[in-house]
């Protein structure tokens, strides 16, 4: 095989060589985007002007919302770009950037979505002590530790992944994604970042067993709840939380765990749709769904004669 050690780009997945699919392709993710963008921005919007709603629940729910953008910008726009220019290249510094802030994004979200799990279970099972523990610095510092936790996370996987020797320029996917960039690996350095992405996986089975722990106790605690109405206003906080998760984990379970023989460039490329674009997506809709006051708040917003009296208040 040929040494690509000097390669300056890439040569991506296409969806498609027919002119007219590439424009359709193009089309269905420009309104994916947007809708995605929308939905995200008007949670972060509505989050940020309404004081009901600066709490810790829904700090964290507007700092999801902020990475799912940047989740869904890492890769739709560049695939949206490729298909409207009949290309499939990306350069090399932007297939590097591609990993590094799509690992970010990612692990920062089921960090966060860890966090608000444990925020959860201290609302329900222990409501005395909520405001001593989860206080505003208490917030700002979980925050801030899971995005530098997250940041080193990405820069170490990034570099392990392409201190590699390349043989080959295609990467079997429509975007720069780490087990397809292995594949393109003629030296056995790649054997260091399995061992990194096997870690990963241990640590994130272990979030998600600590997110089930969490969520047995807070079920546990609803049981013994004497008021029905409390008991539905917990569920309604609870359920879009455990949706979303439960949505992120088995996109992502779908997406790796199948067997070699079995996947296809068509069906790598499937799923890489449904774990990279579908949670950003979603998430807004399935937290406004059935959270009351997020679409209370959100009603307040849109109607104009409360609009100058919330904005006011704010600033």
């Amino acid at each position: 095989m040929t040494n690509f050690t000097s390669i300056s780009e890439f040569v991506l997945l296409e969806f498609s060589d027919t002119r007219e699919l590439q424009i359709l392709h193009f089309l269905i993710f420009l309104v994916i985007y947007v809708i995605a963008l929308t939905g995200n921005v008007i949670i972060i919007v509505v989050i940020v002007l309404n004081h009901h709603l600066h709490t810790p629940m829904y700090f964290f729910l507007m700092i999801l919302s902020v990475q799912d953008l940047g989740t869904v910008s890492v890769t739709v726009p560049k695939a949206m770009a490729n298909s409207l220019q009949n290309t499939r290249l990306v350069s090399y510094s932007g297939c590097v950037a591609q990993v590094f802030f799509f690992l970010l994004f990612e692990a920062a979200d089921f960090v966060i979505l860890t966090i608000m799990a444990h925020d959860r279970y201290v609302a329900i099972c222990n409501p005395l002590q909520y405001e001593a523990i989860m206080h505003r610095g208490a917030c700002f510092q979980m925050a801030a530790g899971a995005w530098i936790a997250c940041n080193l996370y990405a820069t170490l996987h990034t570099t392990s992944t392409f201190s590699i020797t390349f043989c080959s320029n295609k990467i079997d996917q429509f975007f720069c994604e780490i087990p397809q960039v292995l594949t393109l690996s003629c030296s056995d350095l790649y054997l260091i970042e399995v061992g990194l992405l096997i870690f990963s996986c241990i640590i994130v089975g272990g979030c998600f067993v600590f997110i089930v722990i969490t969520y047995v106790q807070i079920f546990a605690a609803l049981l013994h709840m004497p008021s029905v109405q409390g008991r539905k206003k917990a569920l309604s906080t609870c359920i879009p939380h455990l949706t979303v998760v439960s949505l992120f984990v088995f996109t992502a379970v779908f997406a790796y765990v199948r067997p070699p023989a079995n996947s296809s460039s068509a069906i790598n490329m499937i799923f890489a749709v449904m774990y990279a674009i579908l949670p950003p997506l979603l998430n807004p809709f399935i937290y406004s769904m059935r959270n009351k006051d997020l679409k209370t708040a959100l009603f307040k917003l849109t109607d104009f004669r409360h609009f100058p009296k919330t904005f006011s208040a704010k600033f």
